[in-house]
């Protein structure tokens, strides 16, 4: 009975959460659509009919939700909610592609398909994640709508991440910040970037998460006060101005607040700019200039502005759409507060970012926005690429969160490009063939190389030469994904040209020797001048850096062993498999070294009771990382099928690694403090000690062996109580 009750509430929450959505979606809606969602909506009931989620809820909440957070979050239409509700229908039940089709036409076929992972066997070499991350991609060459629904099921899948076992939560998580953040943020989708990166610091490290939000909990009645006090001399200017406005203050995300923390090596006290105060007008588009500027005017004359934080994005907009005015003021208690001057208009633009866009677009400009022109060039380079997957994501990852530089053309057109672009990427940007044949440029009149980086407002001028080609060098030089696309091209083409003379080459010898030519042959050879693959010794004999003659010494070798990567390959499968016959998939570090080949990383140095995984390497068996590891978001996101559950044993008894970054004030003895707490008190092995003074101010580097997270927190403590000591940190 108790069973038939939870289905019957079960029944009721979905038909309440089917109402919501479309409440919400009413104001999208034309005539017809109702039926359609309805329809699309069934479908789905009764494709996910018994499926339940980790968490033990019905399976069809996750697509209702992102059907919502795409209508009420983003502001899309009844084609995306439609494409919502049945995104994993193709991946995870009977229904095909052409099911799809039949039922709700080619647009949102097309859509679902851009979010179906790939099914099958993968080249060694390349990555699940890459592959299906690429794939997805390549639709916004037909569809945008593919990635922002994709954005709102990622989003709702790390809002619900708490169910997940914790090497899940671990993945999931990597792979937003490495990937989807980044992504979130290019198409002026603040909120959801704001939200993924908060969510990935919750799961990735929950205590700096909950120290941070449980701060900023404390403060929101001060915080609150401070506001109110600000914003009133503000408010009586603001009146005379007679338009409609709102101010709001809004505290940093706790992840950005995090990495000031970090970079600035500061308390959370010490943050400055903790929030920032936003004043939103309600004016006509053709107005918005000229009153934000009459607003920053208003602020500027009551508070003392900081001349070097001035930046305006209403005259030149960045590339994904945002436009705000945003400067930073010194108020009446002698704190820094950030204030953004924005319009209604331009307040949804950075907050549902491409969708938004659009919306404001309709009978406003002719023009392209930075937003079109950044997806045209992502169209451009997906249609172009055909290399590594992996290598394809980190190049178009490079490119999602850099800042733009804007520069200009000899005519004085505007051309943006990524921060820290150089000569040679601004002539790709213009075209091809002038990167191609670049030599140099003329910036403000002067000759530069080829990787002078340039800098906002210069002009620039590409001077060129038929006999210039691309080189392996260039690919130093460039920034964008165009240029390094371009640049990768020209070398294929150049490599294939040598590597068919090479093959003429090694033909015409074997014939001479009598050998027939075949690939084994070519890979045996290959393996003899220790050369990767055979491709690799045909071009480098087309180049004439391996000697033909040298062929024959080949002849008198014995039979060659298999190539180095095949071998990798299977070391890899041989690898996985040890580990997954122990019990539960699991790698326990101290207990299973006499089972599995394991190594500490050098890039984090794990001790003991640090939160770690396992990473198969193809020639250096299993790596050990920390989860907070620098390469940890890459790994996890671009290698998820070579990574390994590991945990410590509890019986560890062991010495590890580790090094300890120490500043505070100098003063005569402190060296030896340090030294007797760490040999004397605590009779730890210290392996070097390095520190610099300079003007009163001492920084050191400390090299000991520890047993465990627990004998090094210790540690900290008792250095931490050292006179002159200001900080003690773990440092990789």
């Amino acid at each position: 009975m108790v069973v038939e009750e939870d289905l019957e509430s079960e029944k009721r929450e979905i038909i309440r959460r089917y109402r919501r959505l479309l409440r919400k979606a009413k104001p999208v809606l034309k005539d017809g659509d109702a039926k359609i969602i309805k329809r699309a909506f069934n479908t789905s009931m009764e494709a996910h009919s018994g499926m339940r989620r980790r968490s033990g809820e019905p399976y069809i909440f996750h697509p209702l939700e992102v059907a919502e957070i795409c209508v009420s979050e983003i502001g899309l239409g009844t084609t995306s909610i439609v494409a919502a509700l049945l995104h994993d229908v193709v991946e995870d039940t009977e229904y095909d592609l052409e099911d799809i089709e039949r039922l709700f036409g080619k647009k949102v076929a097309v859509i679902i398909d851009g979010l179906t992972k790939i099914a099958g066997v993968f080249d060694h070499g390349s990555s699940q994640q890459a592959e299906n991350f690429r794939k997805m991609l390549l639709t916004l060459s037909h569809d945008v709508r593919v990635i922002l629904i994709k954005l709102a099921d990622r989003l709702h899948n790390m809002r619900t991440l708490e169910s997940m076992p914790r090497n899940k939560q671990l993945k999931i998580a990597n792979e937003t910040i490495y990937l989807y953040a980044p992504l979130a943020h290019r198409l002026g989708l603040y909120a959801f970037k704001s939200e993924l990166e908060d969510l990935y610091l919750k799961y990735s490290e929950p205590e700096v998460y909950n120290e941070i939000a449980g701060k900023i909990n404390e403060t929101k009645d001060s915080r609150n006060k401070f506001i109110r006090n600000f914003i009133r001399p503000i408010k009586d200017k603001l009146q005379s101005l007679g338009v409609e406005y709102e101010i709001k203050g809004r505290p940093k995300s706790i992840h950005s607040i995090w990495n000031k923390m970090k970079k600035q090596n500061v308390p959370f006290e010490e943050v400055y700019d903790l929030f920032a105060i936003r004043i939103i007008l309600d004016v006509p588009y053709k107005e918005e200039k000229a009153l934000c500027w009459q607003v920053y005017s208003l602020v500027t004359d009551y508070y003392q502005p900081n001349p070097d934080r001035l930046r305006d994005w209403i005259s030149i907009p960045k590339a994904n759409g945002y436009e705000s005015l945003h400067t930073t003021v010194m108020s009446d208690t002698g704190k820094w507060v950030e204030v953004q001057v924005r319009t209604r208009r331009m307040d949804e633009i950075a907050e549902k970012g491409y969708a938004a866009h659009w919306k404001y677009k309709d009978g406003k400009t002719t023009d392209e926005t930075g937003l079109e022109m950044w997806i045209a060039k992502v169209r451009e380079i997906l249609e172009q690429n055909n290399g590594n997957a992996i290598e394809f994501v980190d190049d178009f990852r490079s490119n999602l969160y850099s800042d733009e530089v804007f520069v200009f053309t000899p005519k004085g057109d505007l051309r943006t490009l990524p921060q820290g672009a150089t000569a040679l990427d601004f002539a790709f940007d213009i075209h091809t063939e002038i990167g191609e044949h670049c030599l140099g440029a003329k910036v403000n009149q002067k000759l530069v190389p080829l990787n002078f980086e340039l800098k906002n407002g210069d002009q620039v001028e590409i001077l060129t030469s038929t006999k210039q080609k691309p080189n392996e060098s260039w690919l130093q030089y460039v920034v964008s994904s165009k240029a390094k696309s371009k640049i990768k091209d020209a070398l294929k083409e150049e490599r294939k040209v040598f590597i068919d003379e090479g093959r003429e080459i090694v033909k015409r010898k074997l014939k001479q020797l009598k050998i027939n030519y075949k690939q084994t042959v070519l890979e045996d050879i290959a393996h003899y001048f220790n050369v990767k693959s055979a491709a690799d010794m045909l071009y480098l004999v087309g180049t004439g850096k391996i000697d033909h003659s040298l062929i024959k010494s080949f002849v008198k070798t014995e039979k060659i062993e298999p190539k180095q990567d095949v071998r990798g390959a299977k070391e890899i499968e041989e690898k996985l498999r040890k580990v997954r016959k122990t019990d539960n998939d699991l790698l326990l570090l101290g207990e299973d070294l006499d089972i599995i080949d394991y190594k500490f990383a050098k890039c984090c140095n794990p001790i003991a009771g640090d939160d770690v995984f396992g990473f198969v390497t193809v020639s250096d068996g299993i790596k050990i990382h920390r989860t907070t590891c620098p390469n940890a978001a890459e790994l996890l996101s671009n290698y998820g099928y070579r990574i390994i559950k590991a945990k410590w044993a509890s019986s560890r008894k062991h010495s590890f690694e580790a090094t300890l970054s120490i500043i505070g004030t100098d003063r005569m003895g402190l060296v030896s403090d340090v030294s007797n707490i760490i040999s004397d008190e605590l009779k730890v092995n210290m392996r070097s000690l390095s520190i610099n003074t300079e003007g009163g101010i001492f920084e050191g580097i400390i090299r000991l062996y520890v047993e465990d997270t627990a004998h090094m927190d210790i540690l900290v403590k008792k250095l931490e109580k050292v006179n002159g000591v200001v900080k003690v940190s773990r440092s990789n």
